[in-house]
């Protein structure tokens, strides 16, 4: 059964619309703010978003609620002609509401109570999903895959289930993931964070930059624009936070996506790559593309741009590619690689997007994203052009 990604709504550091997302994306601008607020005598460059919208429970889920508001109207068209009890919704996410509960936490140091309107249940991991159901009206299945930063990319692959399963008709599929102290003081204690901001594959790179934003997607049989050509995933477990250094795991995912598509590694136009600026990851994600691709692909890094955003990357960033491949979205540009310029001579090389590098003409677009997540829980996304 082929499936298409008819609609696609996006919150992100670079805006708050699929337009604003796309212009940005495309002038290769880079969108970080220093805060002090997140790391005790650490100011930190994230990349946030500034939205505070009202909605149920979490900030996490007022972000979700900007992107779902985007393809509402789609939703309910599908919805009116299945029923709302034959669309699914899955989402992904791993830092959820915690926020609020780090907030309610100084709070009860602070007073010795509890605030009012805070409930443990803003911080569940799974309260994404359901909260993404409430808000378009929908009562099929709904729940949240949490692989870390896979998260919001694997949520294509249990939606296709689901629809081929015959269980649903469609699907909306998505995540969502926000700053809060956990994460960057988390990453902070690994070592892991850029001293300034990220640095994607440059022989200087020194860590990743957060970021925060969400994505929201409508997947159904129906023809349309995108469609989702193949998924691949793996779960190689090398390391709790480290991927393997040949990049076995990120390797199978890509063939994978590539056989499940039937499509040969030539056939793809652009890879948004992982890219976390990571020295690990750099180095292992380069060697997986050498092992699989021909060196002259043109990929990229969108991370410079946005900051990781956890589990709501492989959907941002998935949204990325819908949005160049759509010919009512499409600049006609290739996502840009933003970095200081200068290769690390011990990794093999990558063709990496200048800004202003022109879709390619004359063939058949399709494009490859890649999610790593930690503990080796991998997933590649081919999005193509009809």
């Amino acid at each position: 059964m082929r499936l298409y990604v008819n609609d696609c709504g996006v919150v992100c550091p670079l805006g708050q619309d699929w337009a604003t997302v796309a212009r940005n994306l495309d002038l290769g601008r880079a969108a970080f703010t220093l805060r002090d607020d997140l790391i005790p005598g650490r100011p930190v460059r994230v990349g946030a978003v500034g939205l505070d919208a009202p909605a149920e429970g979490s900030r996490n889920n007022r972000l979700m609620a900007a992107a779902l508001a985007q393809i509402a109207p789609s939703v309910a068209t599908v919805a009116e002609r299945y029923g709302a009890h034959r669309v699914a919704v899955v989402m992904g996410t791993s830092t959820s509401g915690i926020a609020e509960g780090e907030a309610a936490l100084a709070a009860l140091r602070r007073d010795g109570v509890w605030p009012a309107g805070f409930d443990y249940r803003q911080q569940e991991t799974g309260s994404l999903g359901a909260f993404a159901a409430r808000f378009l009206g929908l009562s099929g299945p709904a729940y949240t895959v949490a692989t870390a930063c896979s998260s919001s990319a694997k949520v294509f692959a249990s939606a296709r289930r689901l629809i081929r399963a015959g269980v649903v008709d469609a699907a909306v599929v998505g995540g969502a993931d926000t700053l809060c102290k956990m994460t960057l003081n988390g990453f902070a204690a690994l070592e892991a964070l850029s001293k300034t901001v990220c640095n994607p594959f440059s022989r200087n790179r020194d860590g990743i930059t957060i970021g925060e934003g969400a994505a929201a997607f409508l997947l159904t049989p129906e023809p349309g624009a995108v469609e989702l050509l193949g998924v691949g995933e793996s779960s190689d477990a090398h390391h709790a936070t480290a991927p393997h250094p040949e990049g076995d795991g990120a390797r199978a995912a890509m063939a994978q996506a590539l056989m499940d598509a039937e499509l040969a590694p030539e056939d793809i136009a652009y890879v948004n790559l992982h890219g976390t600026a990571t020295p690990l990851n750099d180095a292992m994600e380069s060697r997986a593309m050498a092992g699989l691709f021909p060196p002259s692909l043109p990929c990229s890094s969108t991370k410079g741009m946005t900051g990781h955003m956890l589990g709501a990357t492989g959907g941002v960033e998935a949204a990325f590619l819908w949005l160049a491949l759509n010919p009512a979205t499409s600049t006609g540009f290739l996502p840009p690689h933003l970095w200081d310029g200068q290769p690390d001579p011990a990794l093999p090389p990558l063709a990496l997007v200048i800004p202003g590098t022109p879709l390619p003409t004359g063939r058949r677009l399709a494009m490859l994203s890649n999610s790593f997540g930690f503990g080796g829980s991998n997933v590649s996304l081919i999005l193509g052009r009809v």
